[in-house]
Formats: C-alpha cells, structure tokens, sequence
C-alpha cells in the first residue's frame, strides 16, 4: 500500500513537473531538431558542402572522440574532455585577472573625474582591438605560448568589467553620496555599503560580456599557437588534417561550455544580488 502510494507521488510530482517546465524543454529541443533535419537534407542534396550529422556520428573517429573523451595519450593527443579542460583552465586565470584588475580600475575611474578623462582615451582605443591582433603582439613580448595565451583572454575580456564598473559607480544616486556624509561614514564603510551594492548590477553585466569574450579569445589564440593542448589548437589541428567531423564536434563542445559558462555567472547574479535589484 505504501509503495503504490509513493508510486502514485512520484508520478505526480514528475506529471507536475512536466507541466510546468513542458514549453522550456520542449521548444528548444524541437529547434534543435529541426536545425539537424535541415542541415541533413542541405548536406544529403548537396547544397552545404560539410558532412552532415549522420555522416559525422558514423564516421569512427569522430565517434571514438564522442564516445571516448577522456583518452590520454600523451602530448596533443587527448580526448575532447582533456582539451576543453585545459582551454578551460586558461580562461579561468586569465578571467579572474581580468575581473580583478577590471573592477579594481573601474571602481577608480568612477570615482575619479580626472583619471576618468585622462585614460578613457586609451580604454576606447584598445578595447577595439580584436583577440587575434593581440596574439603576435602576446607572442613577441612574452616568448611563450602559455602566459601569451593568458594575456590574450586578459586584455580581451578586462574591458567589459572595467567600463561596466565605473559607469555603475557613476551611476550611485547623490541622495546616497549626501546620506553617507551626514553620517559621517568610513571611506571603508561606504565603499562595502553604498558603492559596491549600487554597482554590483552594472559589475555583473560586465562580468557576463567578458566570460563569452574570454571564451572566445582563447579559442582564437589556441589556433594560432601551434602544439599547445586546447580546444581551439585541436580544432585548427583537425581542420589541416581534413577532419571537418572533428571540427563540428569541437564546435558543439565549445557552445556547450560557452553556454554553462554564462549560465554560471547569471545564476552567481541571482544568488548574490538583492531582489529588488534583478
């Protein structure tokens, strides 16, 4: 009696669950599927000029790659897993100077009229620079792949953070400004009072344009620096080699972790700032 009781629950709870959450699964799943049957039936008539998915899950190395992504072999020779990882390492030092130095120069600026007008110049101009111009650049001053690597997700994604911060910081109301001088308040307690919690929304935002930046600047440099383990070197690697399968594969790799990526940061948003400020 207790167990078809507690069938009867779980039943329930999954039909509930269903219900709620029908349209967000479902909707994206059938896009899903209907981008895979077209680029079948564009690849199957010949009008798209890349293997199409039934071709690149039967072909057998991109199906050992899928079904065995934590292969070491040595070297450049990983599963897809091994690579990601690694590019993900990267992204994550060079994200979190970015972050650091962002806000830290950010809250600066915001704060500081003259410096504001005296660097936004040079902000404006560099941040316009694109990833792979910056590769050579991180190549000839650093002589080494891996901290050329780390400077080229820095300078790339530091400048969404940065900006983002100070027009935050900019942007406190004077009724806060005129509050904290009546009560007389510490430097320290009105920065940890007043001007982080009024910027974090605007520190967010730039926190979550420079993780995709940062993703996407690692993948550019890591194809122009050769023998490095990374999904983008791994990805340029296949293309030389003439294994576009390969490449599609490492394309769905990378989304899904861009997509996580962002997706982590909105979640940490949500946790940390209050309701009235989502």
């Amino acid at each position: 009696m207790a167990a078809s009781i507690g069938k009867r629950n779980s039943s329930n709870f999954f039909a509930q669950l269903w219900q709620k959450n029908s349209q967000n699964w479902l909707l994206p799943i059938m896009g899903i599927v209907g981008f895979l049957l077209i680029w079948q039936m564009l690849s199957s008539v010949g009008l798209l000029k890349l293997p199409s998915p039934l071709n690149i899950i039967s072909e057998k190395s991109t199906r050992d790659l899928l079904l065995y992504p934590f292969f070491d072999r040595g070297g450049t020779d990983k599963g897809l897993f091994w690579q990601t990882l690694a590019s993900f390492e990267r992204v994550a030092k060079g994200y979190s100077a970015a972050a650091i130095v962002g806000i830290g120069l950010g809250i600066l600026v915001g704060t500081n009229a003259v410096i504001d007008k005296a660097l936004d110049p040079l902000f404006q101009f560099l941040r316009t620079v694109p990833p792979l111009a910056w590769v050579p650049i991180a190549l000839a001053a650093l002589r080494q792949n891996e901290p050329a690597a780390l400077f080229v997700i820095f300078i790339t994604s530091v400048w969404p953070i940065l900006l983002n911060t100070a027009v935050g910081v900019k942007q406190i109301p004077q009724d806060y400004r005129n509050v904290s001088r009546v009560l007389q308040l510490s430097r320290q307690k009105y920065f940890f009072k007043i001007l982080i919690p009024s910027a974090l929304p605007y520190i967010f935002t730039g926190l979550r344009i420079s993780i995709g930046l940062a993703w996407l600047a690692i993948i550019a440099a890591e194809i122009i620096m050769s023998g490095i383990v990374g999904i983008g070197f791994f990805i340029w690697n296949s293309y030389t080699n003439d294994k576009v399968g390969e490449v599609i594969l490492a394309l769905v790799y990378i989304g899904a972790v861009g997509l996580i990526l962002d997706r982590a940061i909105s979640w940490l948003q949500n946790v940390i700032l209050p309701e009235e400020q989502k």
